[in-house]
């Protein structure tokens, strides 16, 4: 008789070669193994969880001059293992050595609110088409860069946190993380996933499609660390934190085992590999996240570190959650910053790379990007690509080096969102371009880095539609980026040279 997994399969991968699959049992499992293609691997239990026990395999599979698919189940207790829906047995693509792979790309897979997902006709419907696209031309990985579940509805489903928002603003700044919050909010987290990541599509695609995770605030809850700093650093959100961060270590970092991570005695995941003749390189942009910061200086050591040894040669792909590239809030932040409401409506504009306090940062970050591609621009022509989420809207970006006018320098940036959010309606969108604007903007004073929007093919500037991207180079050497729209009749599409 065939016991049910509590959550997963989830596969993952941290190398070339390294491919991991975790899943969550009941408190009654002694033992649990993956067999992959008859090959019986045991797995280790890394986690105790209220419901039940955190489990990880590993497999090395070496590339092969020709791809290969690899077919996996999971046994607890000697018995056979199933998910939720009865599947025993999942399937996933592995490239040949010498393969183009195809990529995929997704974010803000959630609703920041109830009233949202009500009036959602179709909430999975992307998942379902990717479902359907993987059947046709299977993936090889599936980056998802951030808002991987939407925890907004903690403040109203946790007793004890109900409570605490009612209090007064001194009071919640003094009041302590006691441990009936603590058992309430863990219990939050672990149903947060066990149900959330359920869908019959998401949840195959999970399954057997090799992922990568970074996270945003709403994996958290909205707005973490762009709050003012008694309210961030307060014991109870505080609280909430540490255990947000421990699922989010379990289930999308596969635990601190994870063989990707930069560094796994640091408090942030920042992570990185090579795949196939691509490098990954995910920054942590919440772990260490304050109004001042986006990261700390330990995390820019250790990345800076990465991209001077690691990466080398090849295409970049750089997850980072919120866009580095996009349009320009300086007016709307300046506006609310002289206003008394600027505590409460400002947190979504400090969450942008081009808010006042970041924007030394980010030119760091662009900068150093630039650096890398210089110097592996040296004798060859390799990509560095951006991609992001956060927005609610699919666009791209470039940024333009001309320093050198005998060997200029492009770095794009790839929006992603979102792969179950819904787009701001028409209303909002008009109010959000009101208030904004996406002019050419200079990073030097001889104006030879510039930054600017472009304009997908087949499509208008910003893409109002719920998208996930595929990344795949075609036999004309670009790479091409392909929007799929949950509007079947927008098709926006770029090459990148």
């Amino acid at each position: 008789m065939a016991i049910k997994l509590s959550a997963g399969p989830l596969l993952g991968i941290e190398s070339d070669t390294l491919y991991t699959v975790c899943f969550l049992s009941d408190k009654s499992t002694s033992s649990a193994a993956v067999t992959f293609n008859g090959d019986r691997v045991e797995a280790r239990c890394m986690a105790e969880t209220p419901k039940g026990l955190f489990w990880r395999a590993e497999i090395q599979l070496p590339s092969e001059a020709s791809a290969f698919y690899v077919s996996y189940t999971i046994t607890l207790n000697n018995q056979p293992g199933q998910d939720v829906h009865q599947r025993e047995r999942w399937t996933f693509y592995v490239p040949a050595a010498s393969e183009k792979p195809l990529f995929a790309y997704t974010s803000c897979n959630g609703f920041s609110s109830a009233d949202i997902l009500t009036k959602t006709e179709k909430p999975y419907a992307l998942w379902e088409e990717m479902q359907r696209q993987h059947y046709q031309q299977p993936f090889s990985l599936l980056m998802m860069g951030g808002d991987q579940l939407y925890a907004d509805e903690i403040w109203s489903v946790v007793p004890e946190l109900q409570k605490w928002s009612m209090l007064d603003k001194a009071d919640k700044i003094t009041r302590k993380f006691n441990a009936v919050m603590r058992d309430q909010v863990e219990r939050f987290y672990e149903k947060l996933y066990c149900e959330r990541w359920t869908n019959p599509a998401m949840a195959l695609m999970l399954a057997s499609i090799p992922t990568v995770m970074m996270w945003d605030d709403h994996d958290i809850f909205d707005g973490w660390g762009s709050f003012p700093q008694t309210m961030q650093n307060c014991d109870v959100y505080q609280g909430i934190y540490r255990i947000a961060k421990r699922y989010f270590e379990l289930f999308q970092i596969r635990t601190k085992a994870n063989q990707s991570l930069l560094d796994k005695d640091a408090n942030h995941f920042a992570f990185g590999f090579s795949f196939r003749k691509y490098h990954l390189l995910a920054l942590d942009n919440r772990a260490e996240r304050s109004r001042e910061r986006v990261m700390s200086d330990t995390q820019w050591e250790t990345v800076n570190t990465h991209l001077d040894q690691q990466v080398k040669q090849g295409d970049l792909l750089v997850l980072s959650a919120v866009p580095v590239v996009y349009r320009d809030f300086s007016f709307t932040e300046s506006s609310f910053d002289t206003t008394p409401w600027e505590e409460e409506l400002t947190d979504d504009l400090k969450d942008h790379w081009r808010a006042k306090e970041h924007q030394g940062e980010r030119a760091r970050l662009i900068m150093r990007l630039l650096n890398n591609a210089e110097k592996r621009g040296e004798g060859q022509h390799y990509r560095t690509l951006i991609l992001s989420g956060d927005v609610h809207l699919g666009c791209l970006g470039v940024i333009n080096d001309s320093r050198q006018a005998s060997r200029p320098i492009k770095i794009h940036q790839v929006v992603s969102s979102g792969v179950v959010h819904t787009s701001p309606s028409r209303i909002a969108w008009l109010g959000i371009m009101a208030v904004t604007n996406d002019d050419d903007e200079f990073l030097n004073e001889d104006r030879t880095i510039k930054i600017s929007m472009l304009k997908p093919f087949s499509s208008d500037k910003y893409i109002r539609s719920r998208n996930y991207v595929t990344l795949k180079e075609g036999t004309d050497q670009k790479l091409w980026v392909n929007w799929i729209c949950e509007s079947k009749t927008n098709k926006p599409s770029y090459p990148l040279v």
